[in-house]
């Protein structure tokens, strides 16, 4: 009797043993989800924003001929790709991009007072082309952020916080956020 109720014991301890180990493997395999598809993510951002970089040396060709009076313009944008492409930290692409975003948009509002740049077919295919880019980049940003927001909530949860430490994951990640300038309404003057 005394050994059946032994034996009882160590199944039950061995059942919960086997569930605190399931629990804890599976906490742990979801912070590494996270961790990868926030790296993952944020790549998918980078590529997006390489296609726009390569795509505004054709923008740029297009729009001289017609803007010979915004060449401070050109100049900006030709210098927020070049900052871009030399970016090395997700900060500073984050930061080139938002100079890249700034200046295209001063670019097609200012385009407005161009009515033969406006009418001309490169240019309309690449300012599509950028638009439609930009709209990628913003949902691929709304996921960055939402696997940055999630993965921060899990690394500060109980009891997920203690695997999180022992993954050395105490850091919490930062959100792809608009910057001042990006907030600000493009004036556009006729």
């Amino acid at each position: 009797m005394i050994l059946g109720i032994a034996l009882i014991v160590l199944v039950v301890l061995g059942l919960i043993v086997l569930a605190v180990a399931g629990y804890a493997i599976a906490v742990y395999n979801g912070l590494v989800r996270l961790k990868s598809n926030i790296q993952k993510s944020w790549a998918n951002i980078d590529v997006l924003l390489k296609q726009r970089s390569d795509e505004l040396p054709k923008l740029i060709a297009s729009v001289k001929g017609y803007m010979k009076h915004e060449a401070g313009l050109l100049t900006e944008l030709t210098k927020a790709r070049t900052a871009f492409l030399s970016a090395k930290t997700m900060g500073a692409k984050a930061k080139a991009d938002a100079s890249i975003s700034g200046a295209l948009k001063t670019l097609f509002a200012v385009s407005e007072n161009y009515p033969n740049l406006k009418a001309n077919e490169n240019f309309i295919q690449f300012q599509n082309r950028i638009s439609g880019i930009e709209n990628e980049l913003a949902d691929r940003r709304e996921f960055y952020n939402d696997s940055v927001n999630t993965y921060n909530i899990r690394i500060k949860s109980f009891p997920d916080m203690i695997f999180a430490k022992m993954l050395g994951y105490v850091n919490p990640e930062e959100m792809f956020k608009a910057t001042e300038a990006e907030r600000k309404d493009v004036k556009v003057e006729f």
